[in-house]
């Protein structure tokens, strides 16, 4: 398997980036679901709250990685047996996609360096809070995260449920291009 993209169907590295993202992406929703009604004296609530901003810290980069890629090895044309309507769809939610994966972690870590305290990732290695940020800014960090969050699970699942229906219902072989 070529690890590049071809014009129909996309490469090794695509494809890893495109699942360890996704991973990451419903392990955080998780665990940001579950760790909300978390009060601050449970005792699993800072274990989550680390484990969430590694695993964030860590898809910050993996996305940022992957633009990057994207730019190097172009991703392949949109499939032609999709109408206007869903070329036009797919590539206004792969925008949307791109924005909430670049704005959650952005947010989330300046709300967690708000404080001024670095954020240690898994104890492999710590970003500085190199940005201080008033608790005006921090609030408006804190709803836009939770806001794009909730974006992110609703677009995930139209996302998901988009290509199962092209590869079951329509037949178009959509799924055989990222697996």
């Amino acid at each position: 398997m070529p690890y590049l993209n071809t014009p129909d169907q996309y490469g090794l590295v695509a494809k890893l980036l495109h699942w360890l993202i996704a991973a990451l992406i419903i392990a955080l929703l998780g665990i940001g679901w579950w760790m909300v009604d978390l009060s601050y004296y449970d005792p699993w609530y800072h274990d989550a709250l680390s484990w969430h901003k590694s695993l964030g810290i860590i898809l910050g980069l993996v996305v940022i990685f992957k633009l990057l890629w994207s730019l190097y090895d172009k991703p392949p044309a949109p499939q032609v047996s999709l109408n206007s309507f869903e070329r036009g769809a797919s590539g206004i939610a792969h925008s949307i996609l791109r924005w909430e994966m670049l704005v959650i972690p952005i947010t989330g870590f300046l709300v967690s360096a708000s404080e001024g305290a670095a954020v240690d990732v898994f104890d492999w290695f710590s970003i500085p809070a190199f940005i201080q940020v008033n608790d005006g800014v921090r609030d408006i960090a804190i709803n836009i995260h939770y806001y794009f969050a909730y974006g992110l699970l609703g677009l995930v699942v139209l996302h998901a449920a988009a290509a199962i229906k092209h590869q079951f219902i329509d037949k178009k072989g959509t799924l055989k291009r990222m697996f």
